[in-house]
């Protein structure tokens, strides 16, 4: 008789292990449109980070469907967005992707307005801050140089975490400027056929850096920035004959610059001047025989004191998991 109250204790035991558990989770204080989005876009991002639970939106109230122990995270998770929606009146994808990257007792043992680690505080809540260990080497190297080389692929943050440094030094009245430029290589720094005027001419190439700075600083203080000179952004060959003193100064996509140019980049350093050299060495856009004046410098001066070199990998990569992939695939070609 034990034996039999044994096996059946066995049994229902391996039942209840294959039961799934539910839940519904009540969105209340939100507007169930900006919760989920447009066609649920950003429900389907949601369900992305469960792709084990069946979620089911209805009205108010998220229904879950799976094991217990992923729908308690998955509970936590919307708690965390509730909050956000409820305190800054948005939900962007970004924020959701960030928020769910996360560690939740992380997030419980501090507050936006004090995170130790954080660059800068951005629009809508955004706490931006080194993700990757060379995203973390180059704060720390920048903070004991005064000029700093990020070399590496696309897509792992080099000049994002690079203009957050130069925001939070602007912030901190460390610098009274910030100087963003990059050589406009696809029209050789002839801009004079494309129509529109100087600035319309520049932004194409410029448009990587204002999305850096549109998601640190508020719009229309932006705008009272650019227009005033305090954060300038311009093509590389619009620094010739300037001395850049109490600047926070990037040259990004370096790689296009020619070793004349990287040269007269290198000399334009004032004093009280902090400057990061950005680029990757694997996708120069020069023409052929023109020598990238960023594969010359950073070899030259990689020894020298106050100058520090840091190389990105395919294990910074903070884009789509794709890219990834796509980089390491590139590289194994090329060894």
């Amino acid at each position: 008789m034990k034996f039999n109250v044994q096996i059946k204790k066995i049994q229902s035991y391996k039942l209840k292990t294959n039961y799934l558990s539910e839940k519904n989770i009540e969105i209340s204080g939100v507007n169930p449109v900006e919760f989920y989005g447009v066609n649920e876009s950003k429900l389907g991002v949601i369900r992305s980070y469960f792709p084990k639970l069946k979620i089911i939106a209805r009205g108010d109230v998220i229904k879950a469907i799976g094991d217990g122990n992923e729908i308690s995270v998955f509970e936590q998770k919307i708690g965390l967005l509730i909050r956000h929606l409820t305190k800054y009146k948005q939900l962007t994808e970004n924020n959701i992707e960030r928020l769910m990257d996360e560690d939740e007792s992380e997030e419980k043992s501090k507050t936006l307005k004090h995170d130790a680690d954080a660059l800068v505080f951005g629009n809508g809540g955004l706490v931006i801050k080194a993700r990757t260990a060379n995203q973390r080497k180059l704060v720390s190297e920048s903070e004991n140089n005064d000029m700093v080389f990020a070399i590496g692929p696309a897509g792992t943050g080099k000049t994002y975490t690079a203009v957050a440094l130069a925001v939070r030094a602007l912030k901190n009245k460390e610098v009274k400027r910030i100087i963003l430029t990059r050589p406009a290589v696809e029209s050789g720094e002839n801009l004079g056929f494309l129509p529109g005027d100087l600035k319309e001419k520049l932004d194409p190439y410029m448009q990587p850096l204002y999305d850096g700075l549109r998601d640190m600083i508020p719009a229309e203080k932006l705008a009272e920035m650019l227009e005033s000179g305090i954060i300038q952004i311009a093509p590389l060959a619009f620094m010739r004959g300037r001395t850049l003193d109490k600047s926070f100064v990037i040259l990004d996509e370096a790689q296009n610059a020619t070793e004349s140019q990287f040269k007269m980049f290198l000399t334009r350093m004032g004093k009280s001047a902090k400057f990061i050299i950005t680029g990757d060495p694997t996708q120069v856009d020069l023409p052929k025989r023109q020598p990238s004046g960023l594969s010359q410098g950073w070899t030259v001066l990689k020894d020298v004191k106050g100058i520090a070199v840091i190389t990105f990998d395919e294990n910074d990569v903070v884009r789509h998991k794709l890219v990834k992939a796509i980089i390491g695939a590139y590289k194994k070609l090329e060894e």
